[in-house]
């Protein structure tokens, strides 16, 4: 089954941030998953490039456009390289591909008569790029750049989105365009029934830095509407329209549910299947902000903890959809806590114990151990997978957690140190069933903590492979015989 994932594409007027990170790591989270229950899955993520903000922000640094945005978005996919990202295109809003397919797609729009010439005049801020209604801002200023936006006139063509209402209402009411969580189809429904509809400019006349319009290369194409358009460049090439998921934060959530679905129906196109809408990151109970100083580098976090912790505390510490504080008192909490005395110490002990006590080597038992509670092992994999499919990442890694603990109590209710010395064959059973569910906790993680998840069976002295689950969520899996690796812990304690 084909699945197609986009992460936004990022603007390239800055370095990238944790919230950018966040997103991306979803997205990576998402193919994994989707691979292990045998999707065709594909990730597409990349750049946007264009617009009058990269050509202010490249003049100051005395360089062109294009050599200022190369050097962002080399910086965004070498970061993704570094925490592992699994995306099948780093797409450019600079890519000759897409360049031609927005060309293509606004020609279309014109010969089916939704384009029109016009004036825009209104309120524009710089720091988004996007024109602003006077209901929008708060105290007169852009709430998300906290800046007045200038007055603008001038010549454009405009979209007639004004069409496009009551097909939008229908197709959201009856999630044809499903947008989650429900409180951001909520805010979608409200917009588009609170109000008229208006026509949208989707040319900038005093522009330079864009792709020109086809039939009037005195316009450039207004970023907004270039950088929408990526999904579809890529989605052409390999024939994946309409795309399953886009993930994004809520600050671009109008253009995704509003004008790029109306884009999208004008050409006769299906719009995207579903949207689901993440919050923003405060720090240590702050907004995040670069004059305060405390925007957070995720290349800075690779330097504190290894990315399998970033990547799995960013999606326990609260869930996907909301509003999250980052600490990072609460991330060495977390890591000290669940993944060194919990996770890491299950491991640990287990295989030491199997070192210890069978020299190292597991050993199969034929009968069972009727006070284990094998249900808990599939009712996790139920709630891991329903948590996935439904983008509730915090759900389904509570009740890996849960797991764990059940598997810790198992052990100190067994006392394996007591069995060594008086009942072996109990011992073996006790050790067979520890070392299956440090297996099954193996590919549950595999999404959230590859790494992790790939020492783990490496130390049980298996393979993991990243292909379909086949029977590997079935209890009894490891075989008698299996050499365990011994090593230091997963997570060493830190002070």
């Amino acid at each position: 089954m084909k699945y197609f994932i986009t992460t936004p594409i990022y603007y390239v007027n800055d370095a990238p941030h944790i919230g950018h990170l966040y997103t991306t790591l979803a997205g990576d989270i998402l193919v994994r998953y989707h691979k292990l229950i045998g999707d065709d899955v594909y990730l597409l993520t990349g750049t946007d490039e264009h617009g009058a903000k990269i050509a202010e922000v490249a003049e100051k640094k005395g360089i062109e456009p294009k050599e200022f945005a190369d050097q962002i978005s080399a910086q965004f996919k070498s970061l993704w390289a570094k925490y592992d990202v699994k995306f099948d295109r780093f797409i450019r809003t600079t890519d000759a591909d897409h360049e031609i397919t927005v060309a293509e797609f606004l020609t279309k729009l014109k010969e089916k008569d939704f384009i029109y010439k016009g004036e825009y005049k209104g309120l524009y801020c710089r720091g988004c790029e996007s024109y602003k209604k006077q209901s929008e801002l708060v105290d007169g200023k852009c709430p998300d750049h906290n800046r007045v936006p200038e007055e603008l006139s001038e010549p454009a063509y405009f979209f007639k989105l004004s069409q496009f209402k009551s097909q939008l209402i229908e197709l959201i009411k009856c999630n044809a365009l499903l947008i989650q969580p429900e409180i951001r189809k909520n805010e979608v429904l409200s917009f588009l029934q609170g109000q008229e509809l208006e026509d949208v400019a989707i040319s900038r006349q005093n522009v330079a830095w864009g792709i020109p319009l086809p039939w009037d290369n005195k316009h450039t194409i207004y970023v907004w509407v270039d950088a929408l358009i990526n999904y579809y460049t890529a989605a052409k090439e390999k024939n994946l329209w309409p795309a399953d998921l886009h993930l994004m934060a809520k600050d671009i959530l109008r253009f995704h549910c509003v004008i790029w679905p109306a884009m999208l129906i004008a050409i006769g196109e299906k719009p995207p299947k579903s949207v689901f809408v993440h919050g923003y990151f405060t720090i240590d109970g702050q907004k995040m902000s670069k004059s305060l100083g405390n925007v957070v580098d995720p290349d800075k976090l690779l330097e504190q903890y290894p990315r399998d912790v970033i990547r799995v505390f960013l999606f326990k510490a609260f869930p996907f959809g909301s509003d999250g504080d980052f600490s990072f008192d609460l991330l060495k909490e977390f890591y000290n806590g669940q993944l060194a005395n919990e996770l890491g110490n299950l491991v640990q002990r287990v295989l030491t114990m199997v070192k210890n006590y069978q020299n190292g080597v597991i050993t199969k038992p034929k009968d069972i151990d009727p006070t284990f509670e094998i249900d808990k092992v599939s009712e996790t994999w139920s709630l891991w997978k329903s948590s996935l499919d439904n983008l509730q990442f915090e759900l389904g890694l509570k009740a890996i957690w849960a797991l764990i603990k059940y598997a810790n109590q198992y052990i100190d209710d067994n006392k394996p140190w007591g069995l060594a010395k008086s009942d072996s064959e109990k011992l073996a059973i006790v050790l067979y069933n520890l070392t299956e569910v440090i297996r099954h906790l193996s590919i549950l993680l595999l999404p959230y903590m590859p790494d992790t998840a790939s020492e783990i069976s490496n130390r049980l002295g298996i393979k993991l492979q990243e292909d379909l689950l086949v029977d590997k969520q079935n209890w009894g899996v490891l075989k008698d015989g299996t050499k365990i690796e011994l090593s230091e812990a997963l997570f060493p304690r830190r002070g």
